[in-house]
């Protein structure tokens, strides 16, 4: 005899719709979601057409693959790992900083929150660009030629193996639930989405609060003079308060990808690049800690003999040459026969 769940009743007896109605909101809001997707998709290629730019199918399958591959490896082996760890730290919190009270939602607290985590998502981000440990797993994001939506699912594969969550830990010490941080940082990084064409341009006034795909398309630049810049999330204040605010300029378009370009279409060679490039290093200096220690956490590009560059070396030999030519006669501080490592920015 078949069994048949018991629907859930209310206090009255009547059946519970509660859940049926939940599932249903659910299933019509995720077919919204991939209809407005596939509308963008559709309309960022026709801009891009009649712009006389073809649109780049290898980019977005490679970032399809990658996007797959990360989402079984967080299912299957690293599932709920930053989870736990925020919630370890969360059994030590000083305060008890709950979203909701007995008369409804603490919009303040909301908003409070918001604008911690676009702080602390700030710091991550430029951390990120400026430690290499973190780096070879963000540069996996970087490494894409042209600059279309879907490139914005492409991330590394070993996050929560990096320990980055931890730039969040301090909201949780505070008292903020570690679910509550993560539905905002959800948020932020689904902001993000739109920021990743080529397909807009500048949007006015909105340009001097918020991040848009201006601002964005300087922070995934390759030209020196863009490096290390707009490392803002959902707004673009922080930049602008901490001086790595650079304005897209028509007069220096420009140039997608990493400092040396990665023309893989092997989604395994894409997610590892900067990971075996870090091994090598460590077979190689193992024995001394100093360079093994700078190999693994210094700045992306730095090296024990000065024969890599680094982002600010990358951007004193353009100044020089921009000075030059200008008339001004003084040298850089990074010789022209330097090997430009990956771009950390």
């Amino acid at each position: 005899q078949a069994i048949h769940p018991v629907a859930p009743r209310c206090a009255d007896g009547a059946v519970d719709s509660g859940p049926q109605i939940v599932n249903i909101s659910l299933y019509i809001a995720g077919t919204a979601l991939l209809l407005a997707l596939l509308a963008l998709l559709i309309q960022e290629g026709r801009v891009l057409q009649q712009r006389g730019l073809a649109y780049p199918w290898r980019e977005v399958w490679v970032s399809i693959a990658v996007a797959v591959c990360r989402r079984v490896l967080l299912m299957l082996v690293f599932a709920g790992i930053n989870l736990a760890a925020l919630n370890l730290i969360y059994q030590q919190r000083w305060f008890t900083l709950s979203l909701r009270n007995e008369a409804g939602v603490l919009w303040w607290r909301v908003l409070l929150l918001f604008l911690a985590v676009e702080f602390f998502y700030y710091w991550q981000h430029r951390c990120m660009h400026q430690v290499r440990w973190w780096w070879a797993d963000h540069s996996v994001h970087h490494s894409p030629n042209r600059l279309v939506l879907l490139v914005a699912e492409r991330l590394g594969w070993f996050t929560p193996l990096t320990g980055v969550v931890l730039f969040f830990a301090p909201l949780c010490l505070l008292g903020f639930s570690p679910l509550a941080v993560f539905t905002m940082v959800s948020f932020n990084l689904f902001y993000q989405f739109w920021l990743h064409t080529e397909a807009v341009g500048k949007l006015g006034w909105w340009e001097y609060v918020f991040n848009t795909p201006s601002h964005h398309r300087v922070h995934h630049a390759a030209n020196p003079y863009y490096l290390d810049s707009n490392y803002g999330g959902v707004l673009i204040v922080y930049d602008r308060l901490f001086g790595t605010f650079i304005e897209e300029k028509a007069e220096e378009p420009i140039v997608f990808g990493l400092v040396q370009p990665q023309h893989s279409t092997n989604p395994f060679a894409v997610a590892t690049q900067e990971w075996r490039s870090i091994l090598r290093d460590v077979r190689q200096h193992w024995s001394s800690p100093q360079r093994l220690l700078g190999y693994l956490f210094g700045v992306p590009g730095w090296s024990h003999d000065g024969s890599r560059c680094t982002s600010a070396m990358l951007k004193a030999q353009a100044s020089a040459l921009t000075a030059t030519a200008s008339g001004n006669t003084y040298t850089t501080t990074a010789p022209a026969s330097h090997h430009a490592a990956p771009k950390p920015g």
